[in-house]
């Protein structure tokens, strides 16, 4: 999403832009896919918070369909089945007070991160708000696992690798919506009458005085006046694509100090619904239950499909099984709650971020040790001809594909000189 932004406003004012992608397809770590017999989001699927934000400007310009799903990690009191840890459905007073424990957790963690010492983790952060709250054990349990799956799903990382700020930029105004035709539409419509070709791997990238010079696997090479490179912060922490120089130290500093998070989809569509039709999520407590969430996507999709959402570690363990196994895993965790009325799902699509060479993880969190200046450090522009934007670039909003949409806008912004506004990505390109 950054890089096609990119493109799109800098050819809106005119200039000869060329897009180099590794993929056979476009849109990145923005892929909806059709297995399963209606569209799904592989990969980022939600407007995070559609107040102010510039993605609802280009849903509604570009007459793109949504629908609401505010359940997110800041939104315990959505739409939600909640399990206690033996498989058991919570009633409504029980799901009141764990609601209300969390929401009083989160006004005295904001307190405590207020004041943490540098280097001081989530985790560590967590704890000391639960302390200073005194309940006893097993009331603090189910608020903590809370924190460490809100973390997994938000971060795709443990509470322990996340620096207590790394939540900072998390609250966004206004309801979350998804798009019962995916993603692509946005994708699809930004690259719309741009040059873009296909397949092309990048492994080298020369600056000078002169501008840059882009070599690709196959042997080829383009030189252009300036470049923006768009790869995720994965790729750039592999040191897959070669820089020549070197990046400075303050923008490759800034990269090995972040984190590259981990979060992975097991799709199952079924002959009928079998779970509460009317939840948006199934939730079940507990700290070592991988399979803690599953969405309901019913009604965006029209079909009977949920799809879980695991991260961090547990993600990563999953990545190394066979498909067969990680459908059969969440099909047990769904009887352990719904018995024998689960079936057999008649579709199942599961992803695999990590291994994906041209993502190696799902997005960027702010690990502990990192400032929250550093992805604003790692698109700060090289010599004046080298410019580096993607979600872990844009320190207002990480790991959010509007965060994405407005580095790859900032970069077109500074290689222009002036600022632009965000219409003309739903504007026609001119006639060269």
């Amino acid at each position: 999403m950054s890089g096609l932004t990119a493109a799109r406003s800098l050819a809106a004012s005119g200039q000869h832009v060329v897009v180099l992608e590794a993929r056979d397809r476009i849109g990145g770590r923005t892929w909806t896919d059709d297995d399963l017999g209606v569209p799904v989001d592989l990969g980022a699927s939600w407007i995070h918070g559609i107040d102010g934000n510039p993605l609802t400007v280009l849903r509604d310009a570009f007459g793109i369909e949504s629908s609401v799903f505010t359940v997110g990690s800041f939104q315990p009191e959505g739409s939600i089945a909640m399990h206690a840890p033996d498989g058991s459905r919570l009633n409504a007073f029980e799901q009141r007070r764990w609601v209300d424990d969390v929401a009083t957790t989160d006004v005295r963690l904001e307190a405590v991160i207020a004041h943490a010492p540098a280097g001081t983790t989530y985790a560590e952060a967590v704890d000391l708000a639960l302390a200073d709250l005194g309940w006893d054990d097993e009331r603090a349990a189910r608020v903590r696992e809370f924190m460490g799956h809100r973390v997994e799903d938000l971060c795709g990382a443990t509470s322990s690798a996340l620096d207590a700020h790394g939540l900072d930029e998390e609250h966004v105004p206004g309801d979350e919506v998804v798009f019962p035709g995916g993603y692509r539409q946005f994708v699809e419509r930004i690259a719309d009458g741009l040059d873009v070709r296909l397949g092309q791997v990048v492994t080298r990238v020369e600056r000078s005085a002169a501008g840059v010079v882009v070599r690709t696997q196959d042997g080829a090479v383009h030189r252009a006046a300036q470049a923006v490179v768009t790869v995720p912060l994965g790729v750039l922490q592999s040191r897959s694509v070669t820089f020549e120089p070197p990046l400075p130290s303050a923008n490759q500093g800034a990269i090995d100090r972040l984190g590259m998070g981990v979060y992975d989809k097991v799709f199952l569509r079924f002959p009928s619904v079998f779970w509460d039709e009317d939840s948006d999520v199934i939730r079940r407590q507990g700290p070592d239950i991988a399979w803690h969430s599953f969405y309901n996507l019913t009604r965006a999709t029209g079909e009977p499909v949920l799809v879980a959402l695991v991260g961090g570690p547990s993600a990563r363990a999953l990545e190394d099984r066979a498909d067969e196994d990680i459908v059969a895993a969440a099909l047990d965790a769904l009887r352990e709650l719904y018995g024998d009325a689960v079936g057999e799902p008649v579709a199942t699509r599961t992803t695999r971020w990590a291994h994906d060479p041209f993502a190696l993880g799902s997005y960027s969190f702010l690990a502990t040790g990192a400032a929250t200046s550093d992805p604003d450090l790692v698109a700060e522009p090289i010599d004046g001809v080298l410019h580096l934007a993607g979600e872990a670039t844009f320190a207002d909003e990480p790991a959010t594909v509007h965060g994405a949409l407005l580095s790859g806008h900032r970069a077109a912004e500074r290689i222009l000189g002036r600022p632009m506004d965000l219409a003309v990505l739903a504007t026609p390109l001119p006639v060269p």
